[in-house]
């Protein structure tokens, strides 16, 4: 690529932040996906990484992208509101506590429906879906063992976001999709004691387990979930009233 036109009066960290927008807003650089060092947009464009780094925090304020220390800058993407009454469960509630809380992912593949998740979900035997497994953890500790299913053909571009650092919900926004309903059942299970190790319990100890489904407007069911939480680190309230 051509470095920029340095002649033109415009400072040249303003002429990149421009640049890169553009590229945010055409799908370039697609949401939940990291953008070029500050060393690679210097050489790119024959600037210095002062210029550089003066673009890239211009963006950051404006919420375009955001760092995150030891791997750079992500594409944040337009912002989802989240409804914790009625889709957001156990994870989007650590979420928005803002203490600490963090994901380690297990897993992320794609596999194959199968007999009981193609039911679930409501697709083929063999279309295909995401499986994710994943370690929340709360100030440190490990909380939860979470696994989610998803079918691949409603949402594109996860295998190139961090999950780690981007919420599911803010994938499934940037499908387009609108997720209307959910559906949770609570119960006390046991963990095999491989699982139990990485929750840091027992596999005699007992977990509050939730299976839950997530639908859209369109009525098609978006995720399957099951997590496994330690009942030693975690509390439930239910609210009702005289309707």
């Amino acid at each position: 690529m051509d470095p920029l036109k340095k002649r033109r009066r415009s400072p040249l960290y303003i002429q990149l932040k421009e640049i890169i927008r553009a590229k945010i807003e055409d799908g370039e650089y697609a949401p939940g996906s990291s953008i070029p060092s500050e060393n690679q947009l210097a050489e790119t464009y024959g600037i210095n990484r002062v210029s550089v780094h003066s673009a890239l925090s211009a963006l950051e304020g404006e919420g375009l992208i955001k760092s995150v220390q030891g791997k750079g800058f992500f594409v944040v993407g337009p912002k989802v509101t989240h409804d914790l009454e009625t889709l957001g469960g156990f994870h989007q509630t650590l979420l928005d506590s803002g203490c600490g809380q963090n994901t380690k992912v297990m897993i992320k593949a794609i596999r194959e429906a199968g007999p009981f998740y193609s039911q679930v979900l409501g697709v083929e035997e063999n279309e295909e879906i995401w499986y994710i497994k994943r370690l929340c953890m709360f100030d440190g500790e490990p909380v939860a063992l979470e696994e989610l299913y998803i079918p691949c053909k409603y949402i594109s571009g996860l295998e190139d976001v961090d999950i780690t650092l981007f919420d599911i919900f803010d994938v499934y926004h940037w499908n387009g999709i609108r997720l209307f309903r959910g559906e949770q059942k609570l119960s006390v299970s046991r963990l095999d004691p491989a699982a139990a190790r990485l929750i840091g319990i027992k596999d005699t100890d007992a977990v509050i387990e939730f299976t839950g489904v997530i639908y859209d407007e369109e009525n098609r069911v978006i995720e399957f979930s099951r997590r496994y939480t330690r009942k030693d680190k975690s509390e439930y309230i239910v609210h009702f009233k005289k309707q």
